[in-house]
């Protein structure tokens, strides 16, 4: 039997190469003055310990999560016993032993060379307390450029490079403080059909356990590897997804409403469904070597129109599948701080309330949604801030030991009621990174309208985490200071009782989160200096925001520098020609001087676009895959903003100065 590869050539089956001990990682994630946070995945289980600089660093017992026969996820969170050096070159190795037998240590990473970069045979880091850069993106879709998106590329694959030069000294940039990364690390509700024939396989050669799936509709398949081989497993997994009725207003009530879809997402064609379909996903978008061996010929049942498709998006997904040993290598040598978005779950995920009851309401939605957020737990938030998953740790260990059992479900239960998945690095300025998909502030006006991003207790508990710091680099999914003509749509969509047809979630979009946000701005306790990182949107922007002079005037306020700063996507864009549009009448009818804006609810505040360097037109909206890259001052000021994008080209980001002139 004969199987191909991401590039179509023939593999033999007999030949297939044995499972690799590392299959995913070493990630790094959490870094301080003496602490080291690391995740990684391996087929066998393990004993682990970490070399630092060549000294072996005592461990506490390393939590490890066993996800199948052939699935071990581990993460390390060391105590160093000596402070890190600010700025010093610090390699690090991982050894292993067999689980069971004392002492045969083995450098785990010796077989890896493309970790490290040239000149180096360690992976390492440099820590540096005092952000002077960083990186920052999301959105990263694997087969994005099987359409008509345009070009496609990697942003994280750009940070490698950037590091690269660094490396060889070509570059004076400092070496970045983190990667941040802002949302929707995986596209759980968009997946091309060859990543999901080699999810399937890969779930087989791991030894994942199947899954009970309840409350799946008629002739729908009972359990994941039942999907697998059902004939709506591919391309047409949207009609295995629940519908519900809905009554919530006067028409619905007196005419019996309809059945609405559950995901609404326009993508749901493959949607993961399964655990294991989760956990394969996060290898497979992480690390080169799942993909070794796996046979990408399409299943069979397609009809012509999806085997077309099926081969777009193969194309694609080779070109990913290339860049991966440069993915890879990035997030194990830059601290990873990563929070989830909607597409890490499902598309407009809690956007509403009558979303959330739809969804939660019904046990396949509920069991789907829950798996990406155990998913999510294991592989992004159990680094982001280890001290408070022990719990939910444990109730994920149960839900991967028995998928479809009551453990699973209470596992589901208990991550839809955890509220610990935001937090703060200790950097300075600090890193400050908002959870606003689970804090959400529900309409007061009818449960079809979109729910603020943060609730009122949130945005009380983050005026306390701000107070009295200098500087602060907050992390915020959607913009706060968006794009006005957008966000004047989203408003009336939402007004007709459509938000979910225009994705109408802005921080402006409901009443009490935005004067919340807006008036953490204008306390005079809060930060001199906001940077505020931000993704979501599929393009590119800075804006600079200060309070208007006869606000200040006015109440005495101070006027804290804001930069908004919007990085989208790594691996995604927006649609070209629609782009261009909103952007021209965004900069006709929302001006800095434009009266249209005292009919906003940033009235009292000045935002200015900077433009893109090369862009023609005057746009200042850029639509590119790429990676952002902040460089500060020692006060915690953006002095350079810049894109480095998946084409080679490096555009810079310049203030207006003719636009800022003050009311």
């Amino acid at each position: 039997m004969l199987r191909r590869n991401m590039s179509g050539q023939p593999v033999c089956s007999e030949s297939l190469p044995e499972l690799p001990l590392l299959l995913a990682g070493p990630v790094l994630r959490r870094v301080e003055a003496s602490r080291m946070v690391l995740w990684l995945a391996t087929s066998a289980p393990v004993r682990l310990r970490l070399r630092l600089d060549g000294r072996v660093v005592a461990l506490p017992e390393c939590p490890s999560l066993q996800a199948g026969g052939r699935l071990f996820h581990h993460l390390i969170d060391a105590e160093l016993p000596e402070p890190l050096v600010p700025g010093a070159w610090t390699p690090y190795t991982l050894e292993v032993a067999d689980a069971d037998a004392p002492g045969g240590w083995r450098d785990l990473l010796a077989t890896e060379p493309g970790l490290c970069h040239a000149g180096q045979t360690r992976p390492g880091f440099r820590w540096e307390p005092n952000v002077a850069s960083l990186l920052h993106g999301s959105c990263r879709k694997p087969h994005h450029g099987s359409g008509d998106e345009g070009g496609a590329g990697d942003g994280l694959a750009e940070a490698d490079r950037l590091l690269q030069r660094l490396m060889a000294g070509e570059s004076t940039t400092a070496w970045p403080s983190a990667l941040v990364l802002t949302g929707d690390q995986i596209y759980a509700d968009d997946v091309a059909g060859p990543m999901l024939r080699a999810i399937h396989q890969l779930a087989r050669r791991l030894e994942l356990p199947d899954e009970v799936l309840p409350g799946v509709v008629a002739d729908g398949p009972a359990s994941a590897q039942a999907l697998v081989d059902h004939p709506m497993g591919y391309y047409r997994r949207e009609h295995l997804l629940p519908r519900q009725a809905v009554k919530s207003g006067l028409r619905d009530i007196l005419f019996g409403g309809v059945a609405k879809p559950v995901f609404t997402t326009d993508s749901a064609h493959n949607h993961l469904i399964s655990l294991s379909e989760v956990l394969c996903m996060y290898l497979l978008v992480w690390s080169p070597v799942p993909w070794q061996g796996l046979d990408l010929t399409p299943p069979p049942g397609l009809s012509p129109r999806e085997r077309e498709r099926y081969d777009r998006e193969a194309a694609a997904l080779d070109a990913f599948v290339q860049g991966l040993p440069a993915v890879r290598r990035a997030m194990a040598h830059l601290p990873v701080a990563m929070i989830f978005d909607d597409h890490d779950i499902t598309d407009d995920w809690n956007l509403s309330a009558e979303w959330e009851n739809l969804a939660y309401g019904h046990p396949f939605s509920r069991r789907v949604i829950g798996n990406a957020l155990l998913g999510y737990l294991l592989h992004q938030g159990w680094g982001n801030r280890p001290e408070v998953f022990g719990d939910a740790c444990r109730h994920l260990a149960a839900a991967l030991a028995q998928p479809g059992s009551d453990e699973h479900d209470a596992a589901v239960t208990h991550l839809l009621h955890f509220h610990q998945w935001h937090y703060v690095w200790p950097t300075e300025p600090a890193l400050v990174v908002l959870d606003s998909r689970t804090h959400r502030w529900r309409s007061d006006l009818s449960s079809r309208q979109p729910s603020g991003l943060l609730d009122w207790e949130s945005l009380t508990d983050l005026q306390q985490t701000l107070l009295d710091r200098q500087a602060v680099l907050l992390v915020s999914s959607a913009p706060i200071f968006g794009v006005k003509l957008i966000e004047t749509i989203q408003h009336l969509f939402s007004w007709a009782g459509s938000p979910l047809v225009v994705d109408a979630e802005n921080w402006m979009g409901h009443p009490g989160a935005a004067s919340a946000i807006l008036n953490i701005f204008r306390h005079p306790r809060t930060p001199q200096h906001f940077v505020v990182l931000s993704g979501d949107v599929h393009y590119s922007f800075v804006y600079d925001v200060k309070l208007r002079r006869r606000t200040r005037l006015r109440t005495g306020a101070r006027s804290p520098d804001i930069w908004q700063i919007c990085s989208s996507g790594l691996r995604n864009t927006f649609p070209s020609g629609l782009l261009a549009v909103l952007d021209h009448g965004n900069r006709w009818l929302y001006s800095p001087r434009s009266p249209l804006n005292w009919f906003t609810r940033r009235r009292h505040l000045r935002v200015v676009p900077r433009k893109p360097e090369g862009l023609p037109n005057g746009r200042r909206l850029l639509d590119a895959s790429g990676v952002g890259l902040v460089e500060l001052d020692g006060q915690g000021r953006p002095w350079r903003i810049r894109s480095l994008l998946a084409d080679g080209r490096d555009v810079s980001y310049v203030p207006r100065e003719a636009e800022a002139r003050w009311d």
